[in-house]
């Protein structure tokens, strides 16, 4: 079996692919994206980092392909639906990373706080600066860390021994849990006011894109320093060159940057009060070892042995049984995914109901596959079929399934109820025959969805001219509906609208679908 590695890996994973028998290994790094499709046929698997992008164009031509691996954590250069829909496991190593990439942060706060960057260059130009960078001492100063995952715990640990006040928000992770590992949650407002330091450790997703923007700033304390060594386009650069030239914000320390590398004339880089790295989080001798070997004893696992492990589409079963339930596997993650982007506040608990024929089946690993599809959405990075469990349960998250051979409407159905904070929201699915997955039922309304594509789910009044207007609205904006389905509310007068569309509806589009008379809200979701 062929295994090809197309970017940069540690040469302990190297080696460990070059010594096991049956493999051979060829490194190939800094191929075009012509040149890598031209050869990717011939091989059983790709080992990458960042580097090399793994589209759907590409997948087309890995006619041998049965597994992507990712030395590292985030897979924003992979396309996981392709690679799912022609069967290729895609593989991270979540954790290889954490420490490092926590360390770096803390680095960045201490060089950033003693202007250590600065004098460097000061003194490399013959200069003694010595008054122009005095600095700040960080004990008794308050840490604002958003994000508690494995990463943003680490850093409030660190910080917490450097006696640093640590306040700490998590969108996702409820407050006891935070408060348990001896930190102090605050809402998002009260971090902004409170802090001295703010570090971001959160995933880049739709929901956090741009979070920390002007108005954001305004929020803060005046003289505050911002670190980010998460993911680059969570600040808005514009935003923070603003509140830096105002004097609002009095430093920053960047690793990450919303194009990477940044542009030459990004104004960010002519300011002498932030300091930058090359996306550096991650990059130490030990992570980047940890990784190549992990990603390497990974893919001999899967090629040799048929065993997954940390695949992020795929959970970690045998292949027997994966076939059997792939199909209700699909059905689950979709599902999740749904719920995410249908709610909001901080997720508490999750429900599931098995009722039907499911032949005596261990469905443990679809109740997985819904998790993994919910957390994918709230979390992202570091999330697959193996911990997403774990997550949740550090998270506070409680899960309870129950199951019952009485089928009802349909041969086997999946109900999955999740509560939040703030709202409580119920999907059902079904698969029709081998392989047909369906949501069918979405809250108290009763309808049949593809799970999958672009999709806009609109509650409106059961009117005439309800339907029309939204096509109208869609119509004049080049937004083409490929499928439109209508669900009726149980005991009610209000109806769903199911839109699948060619693209995704841009936000102006959804403003003013919402802003109809007929219409009493629109959701739009990415399956």
């Amino acid at each position: 079996m062929k295994v090809l590695i197309s970017d940069n890996l540690g040469q302990e994973g190297v080696r460990i692919f070059q010594e096991e028998e049956g493999i051979e290994v060829d490194v190939k790094t800094g191929l075009s994206p012509d040149e890598l499709k031209a050869i990717i046929g011939d091989y059983d698997a790709l080992v990458i980092r960042s580097a090399t992008k793994v589209t759907a164009d590409l997948l087309s031509a890995a006619k041998k392909l049965k597994v992507v691996g990712r030395a590292g954590i985030g897979l924003d250069n992979v396309d996981i639906p392709a690679a799912t829909k022609k069967g290729v496991v895609v593989m991270n190593t979540p954790g290889g990373n954490v420490v490092t990439t926590a360390e770096h942060a803390i680095s960045m706060m201490m060089a950033l706080t003693r202007n250590i960057p600065q004098a460097t260059a000061s003194m490399k130009q013959g200069l003694w600066e010595k008054k122009k960078f005095q600095g700040w001492e960080i004990m008794n100063k308050t840490l604002g860390v958003i994000g508690f995952g494995k990463i943003g715990s680490v850093v409030a640990d660190r910080a917490r021994g450097l006696k640093m006040r640590v306040v700490v928000y998590d969108p996702i992770v409820q407050p006891d849990i935070i408060e348990k590992s001896g930190f102090e949650w605050v809402s998002l407002e009260e971090l902004y006011k409170q802090a001295d330091y703010i570090t971001i450790h959160v995933p880049k997703g739709k929901t956090t894109l741009g979070m920390v923007n002007a108005e954001a700033f305004e929020m803060m304390k005046k003289g505050v320093m911002i670190i980010n060594c998460a993911r680059g386009g969570i600040i808005d650069e514009d935003a923070l060159y603003t509140a830096l030239t105002s004097g609002k914000v009095a430093g920053a320390a960047l690793d990450v940057f919303s194009a990477e590398p940044p542009p030459a004339d990004l104004p960010l880089l002519k300011l002498d009060n932030v300091i930058f790295t090359p996306h550096l989080g991650a990059s130490t001798e030990e992570a980047q070892t940890n990784v190549a070997v992990a990603v390497a004893n990974q893919i001999i696992e899967y090629l040799k042995y048929n065993n997954i492990i940390n695949a992020v589409n795929v959970p970690a079963i045998s292949g027997k049984l994966l076939e059997k339930l792939r199909p209700f596997l699909f059905l689950a993650d979709r599902m999740g995914c749904l719920l995410a982007q249908y709610s909001a506040g901080q997720l508490k608990e999750v429900q599931i109901e098995y009722r039907g024929d499911f032949s005596g089946l261990d469905m443990s690993p679809v109740t997985t596959a819904l998790i993994k599809g919910l957390l994918d959405v709230l979390i992202q990075d570091g999330v697959n079929s193996v911990n997403a469990p774990v997550i949740a349960k550090d998270m506070g998250v409680k899960i309870s399934e129950s199951s019952t051979a009485e089928a009802l409407e349909y041969l086997n159905l999946i109900s999955a109820n999740i509560v939040t904070t703030d709202m409580e929201r119920t999907v059902s699915g079904t698969v029709f025959g081998k392989s047909d997955a369906r949501i069918v039922k979405i809250d108290k309304f009763r309808i049949e969805m593809v799970p999958q594509g672009h999709l806009a789910l609109i509650h409106n009044i059961d009117e005439p001219g309800a339907i029309g207007s939204v096509g109208t609205v869609l119509g004049e904006h080049k937004v083409n509906i490929s499928k439109m389905q209508v669900g009726m509310e149980e005991g009610g007068n209000n109806n769903i609208i199911l839109i699948r569309t060619d693209t995704p509806i841009p936000d102006d589009v959804v403003a003013k679908v919402n802003d109809l008379p007929k219409v009493n809200s629109i959701k739009v979701f990415e399956l």
